[in-house]
């Protein structure tokens, strides 16, 4: 079966501010949706790993999944990281966020207890049987210690409710085996942010993208290049900020784009622990990064 993307371009896995009592700061989240549609963002992300998702209550998980999708009132989609390393609580978030009216479920691949292929496939089809939004799986083998195959890709791409993926294991082969085993049955977006180019020169529809935070135009103008085949622009820009990319990562994520917004004046306030403020060499490398782009 072809699967529609949720959708194509680039989509930001947005920061949650936080304010001076360590609270959920709405009103700056307001103003960075606007400030992401504005730029030509395509899609929210809320509730990913750049948003601390790990150390949001439920309540607040279920709050801020609910006034993200109520804000944006249908002007991009918004998708919810749903996932977990508990197959049952995962359903719970996901039921959740269907209710607040979400377009897609972001699930990550179970963590720190992880699981076996065959596990994978049980997990996600568990899931993907007990909801009625779309999935898009995350694999991000750095964080979860567990790396989705190709062949477990297609056998997940076989199921209807299972949508795309954010792939974030920096193998090009495997990419390149994944896209050729699903075809249209799967749609591939990029969880890194120097790897679009590469990833939507094998078909991929777009990026879920750390970047977008601090540069939502030039991000959306990369993605957008390669979907209108447009792949000597897509390499440039993917060229030019290659910088940039990296330097977000100089430090633990979200940790350096905290920082670059709170540098850019919008006031996301700190990450939460465990995660604490970045380091001396991590901000020098950053700032340098930024300037470079006019971004200070």
């Amino acid at each position: 079966m072809s699967k529609q993307p949720i959708f194509t371009g680039a989509g930001v896995a947005i920061v949650t501010p936080f304010d001076e009592n360590n609270k959920i700061n709405y009103g700056v989240f307001a103003k960075l949706i606007d400030y992401q549609i504005d730029n030509g963002t395509d899609a929210i992300i809320v509730c990913g790993t750049t948003g601390e998702s790990p150390a949001l209550s439920h309540e607040e998980h279920a709050e801020i999944v609910d006034y993200c999708v109520q804000y944006v009132n249908k002007r991009v989609p918004v998708i919810a990281g749903t996932g977990s390393n508990d197959t049952a609580y995962c359903l719970k978030l996901s039921n959740e966020a269907e209710k607040s009216g979400v377009d897609a479920l972001l699930m990550v691949t179970p963590y720190y207890n992880k699981t076996s292929q065959e596990g994978l496939v049980k997990h996600f089809t568990y899931l993907a049987d007990r909801v009625s939004t779309p999935i898009i799986l995350y694999n991000v083998p750095g964080r979860t210690g567990l790396d989705i195959k190709p062949a477990t890709y297609k056998a997940l791409s076989e199921h209807k409710m299972i949508n795309a993926t954010k792939e974030a294991n920096g193998d090009i082969s495997a990419l390149a085996q994944t896209a050729a085993l699903c075809g249209e049955e799967l749609v591939l977006y990029s969880g890194n942010d120097d790897f679009v180019f590469p990833l939507m020169a094998y078909g991929g529809k777009g990026v879920i993208s750390v970047l977008s935070n601090i540069c939502p135009r030039e991000t959306h103008e990369m993605a957008a290049a390669c979907l209108e085949g447009d792949f000597v622009r897509g390499r440039e820009l993917q060229l030019k900020y290659f910088d940039l990319c990296n330097d977000l990562f100089s430090d633990v994520n979200p940790i350096p784009v905290k920082e670059a917004m709170n540098l850019m004046g919008f006031a996301v306030g700190p990450c939460r622990l465990p995660l604490v403020p970045i380091n001396a060499a991590a901000k020098e490398k950053l700032v340098r990064a930024m300037k470079n782009h006019g971004l200070v």
